[in-house]
């Protein structure tokens, strides 16, 4: 278990270390340049803030600079927002996102893994029917086509939500639904599907036999083995959501990190762009070495230092 710990962080620096350095690279080596959006700026004007901002010099000088910087933990200042740094920026805008995230995630866990087993358990009927079509409904309709949908029928028709904003509870319920509904559509079917060939399989029918009843074979044995291939997925889906999204903030005018992550690319924003994919990345390996935890507590075949 110790040395799983430590071999996994040493790969989540190593992978954290190649994304920053991509990032990076692949910024610095598109047209144009954070400053080349300026009205006319003089050459000499040009060459001090590049000078400032330590992207002079040839591409692999700014790129040795820029990892020693990142070694000691300066992700440097925005060229986009003068007077702010990028660790500044990150830390206001990213709990907003990660706020919204996190509650997109338990809905989407939470809805898709109750009404997959639900309707796995009534395989073939009506319910079984009608939650496949609300899947398939929620995964084909575009978020910006059921946020303002959203909006109109519980803020404008019923008027029980507000129509967007920030800072109270009631605002969070449509934007985390909106942003959770696909997901919870695609754990729904993967966890149905997984729990119709459990249920099928010999350990349950031994179960059955042994006296137990359907809903206590269910919580006993089958949820254990169906959920694998959801906590698989979950992984990279917390990682996603809790990153947030910008379509979802902007309809709801929520002030999280999506939209300042666009605007990173739009005006080459090198320091803020490198910032945010780090943040993403980080995210991503740790939620999939959390993953890799529950695995071995749910499944005792699975052994870590395999």
């Amino acid at each position: 278990m110790v040395w799983f710990i430590v071999r996994r962080l040493l790969s989540c620096i190593v992978v954290l270390f190649c994304v920053a350095s991509l990032t990076f690279l692949l910024a610095r080596m598109m047209k144009g340049g954070p400053f080349d959006r300026e009205r006319e700026l003089p050459e000499h004007l040009k060459g001090h803030l590049e000078e400032k901002y330590k992207l002079n010099g040839t591409l692999w000088q700014q790129y040795q600079a820029f990892i020693a910087d990142l070694v000691r933990g300066d992700l440097r200042a925005s060229t986009k927002y003068r007077d702010w740094r990028v660790d500044e920026l990150l830390l206001q805008k990213m709990p907003t996102s990660l706020a919204l995230g996190a509650c997109a995630f338990v809905i989407a866990a939470a809805g898709g893994v109750l009404a997959g087993a639900w309707a796995a358990m009534r395989k073939d009927s009506w319910e079984d029917v009608f939650a496949m079509f609300a899947a398939l409904t929620a995964i084909s309709v575009p978020t910006f086509v059921l946020g303002p949908l959203l909006i109109a029928i519980f803020s404008l028709w019923l008027g029980w939500l507000p129509v967007g904003g920030w800072g109270l509870f009631s605002q969070l319920a449509l934007p985390a639904i909106c942003l959770a509904a696909p997901y919870a559509a695609y754990v729904a079917r993967l966890m149905r599907n997984s729990l119709i060939e459990v249920l099928q399989s010999d350990f349950m029918r031994t179960a059955r036999a042994k006296g137990l009843g359907e809903w206590q074979a269910l919580a006993r044995h089958a949820m254990k083995v169906a959920i694998l291939p959801v906590i698989g997925f979950l992984g990279p889906l917390a990682a996603n959501l809790l990153t947030g999204s910008m379509v979802v903030e902007s309809i709801f005018n929520i002030p999280g990190g999506g939209v300042i992550f666009v605007n990173a690319i739009q005006n080459r924003d090198v320091m803020l762009l490198v910032g945010a994919v780090i943040i993403y990345s980080f995210l991503l390996v740790f939620f999939n070495f959390v993953v890799d935890l529950a695995y071995s507590l749910l499944d005792k075949r699975i052994r870590l230092h395999g």
